[in-house]
């Protein structure tokens, strides 16, 4: 068992910049991350000596992130370990809980297991994307917009010829674009929320926001925009995908208009010809080692923290899309924040470098504030509304690993007439798949009418990581 100052758990934007923050202040930090290299979701680039180079073009911030990457490599104060799997955490009466990892491919036969004993912990472990469902969406060639967005951005391949990018979120247009730079033809961007309802949610009180955000948010629109303008790439609002067709694979999909609250306006459907088809819904707060750690929730799903970034659990800290979907701003802000918190607590920090921290901690805090406010703006323009439930027939499957239809789920609902979601998952097995719910979790909770005695039950899941007996039964590393 190794002792550690900080121990950070995620290397994206929030994480990266959390050990950063913590090294600034004296602590000596260990950066785990189950990728083989760093960055997160958000710097995914291609491996070294990838033939897949220049899809760095498709990367923002990457500056910061270089700099990041080589002041935290470079460190003999911090330890970068990639290909670090999770698989349990075991809470302490006092302080943060100890952390098990097992190192290597996660296919290998030779995983190192190492246990650490951290001071402070950072869990910076971002989100997942959500993904309605619709009839079809389990056809090959539908796929996530992150998935397309990941393809295109490590591997330089498109996820089909003739794409559509559908869903809600400002997310849309970078995959649109990733699409574009590889090869393929976006056949359109379709866009849920309304027109007026993007105006309501990103245009009041313009002058709270600060110049330099502003300019920066708008230079990067603007830079979408001319790439869908050169490509002819129609962009529709108020408009989703209700349902994809075809036998072995994705042919073709139908767009309608949808009302405000997203029900399908009648006789509005049109059907597109694809090849692929790439949805997204915004993201989910991946909060499995947060509830393990006993890290308390607030109503969204999110890990609840305070304005040090601090968690329900002494010692713990949280930072990034698990504390609130808001972008890679909002998360370099947090993990700032996290980090510098995270070594005072850990008590290494001298007492000039614990001075600087102090006296930065009230800037972090502002900019934190800022980037919430403006991830406010994006949730009121582009969040889930409740029509959305009327486009999901009785046909339709909403568990895909269990492949529990919503018709099934309503059955259950009716015979059993409960009001909580354990007991639904056991009456239809909802929820009970290899992923616990982290596909269908919320669809399912929003499907069912009426309170619920235990919202929110879907997001508390086990950590899922494969474990062969022989690998934990041997003697730590460290």
């Amino acid at each position: 068992m190794r002792s550690v100052d900080v121990l950070v758990i995620g290397a994206g934007p929030a994480g990266l910049a959390a050990a950063h923050a913590a090294r600034r202040a004296g602590a000596r930090v260990v950066l785990l991350d189950a990728s083989a290299v760093v960055g997160g979701q958000f710097w995914r680039h291609p491996p070294a000596g990838s033939s897949a180079a220049d899809s760095l073009a498709l990367q923002h911030k990457w500056d910061r992130f270089t700099a990041l990457r080589a002041a935290l490599t470079e460190d003999p104060g911090c330890e970068v370990v990639t290909g670090a799997q999770v698989w349990a955490v075991d809470r302490r009466d006092a302080g943060p809980p100890v952390v098990h990892a097992l190192v290597g491919p996660a296919d290998g036969g030779d995983r190192r297991r190492r246990v650490f004993e951290p001071r402070a912990l950072v869990l910076a472990t971002g989100a997942h994307e959500r993904t309605l469902p619709f009839p079809g969406w389990d056809l090959p060639g539908v796929c996530t917009a992150g998935a397309a967005q990941a393809m295109a951005k490590g591997e330089g391949v498109a996820v089909g010829r003739r794409v559509l990018v559908a869903g809600t979120g400002p997310f849309l247009l970078p995959v649109a674009a990733g699409l574009i730079h590889v090869g393929a033809t976006v056949a359109g961007v379709v866009e849920a929320s309304s027109r007026r309802r993007i105006a309501r949610g990103w245009l009041p009180r313009p002058h709270q926001m600060r110049p330099k955000d502003l300019l920066a948010k708008s230079a990067e629109l603007g830079g979408y925009v001319r790439t869908l303008a050169a490509h002819r790439v129609p962009y529709r609002t108020g408009a989703a995908v209700v349902a994809a067709h075809g036998e072995d694979r994705v042919t073709a999909v139908t767009v309608a208009r949808i009302t405000e609250d997203w029900t399908p306006v009648p006789g509005t459907g049109r059907r597109v010809e694809v090849d692929a088809v790439c949805v997204g819904h915004g993201f989910v707060p991946r909060t499995e080692l947060a509830i393990s750690a006993g890290c308390a929730l607030a109503a969204d799903g999110s890990v609840r923290v305070d304005d040090g970034q601090r968690t329900s659990v002494p010692g713990v800290y949280a930072a990034g899309e698990i504390t609130g979907i808001g972008g890679a701003d909002l998360a370099l802000a947090e993990g700032t924040a996290a980090g510098r918190a995270a070594a005072g607590a850990a008590g290494q920090a001298a007492a000039g470098a614990a001075g600087q921290a102090a006296a930065g901690g009230a800037v972090s805090t502002a900019e934190v504030a800022r980037h919430r406010a403006f991830a406010a703006r994006m949730h009121r323009a582009h969040g889930i509304r409740p029509g959305w439930t009327s486009w999901v027939g009785d046909s339709t499957v909403v568990c895909r690993c269990e492949e529990v239809t919503a018709g099934q789920v309503r059955a259950a609902l009716a015979e059993t007439g409960t009001c909580g979601l354990r007991s639904l998952k056991l009456s239809s097995r909802a929820g009970l798949g290899m992923c616990q719910g982290r596909t269908c979790g919320r669809n399912v909770e929003d499907l069912l009418p009426g309170p619920l005695l235990d919202a929110g039950r879907m997001a508390n899941r086990p950590i899922a990581v494969p474990v062969r007996l022989g690998e934990i039964a041997t003697t730590p590393t460290e």
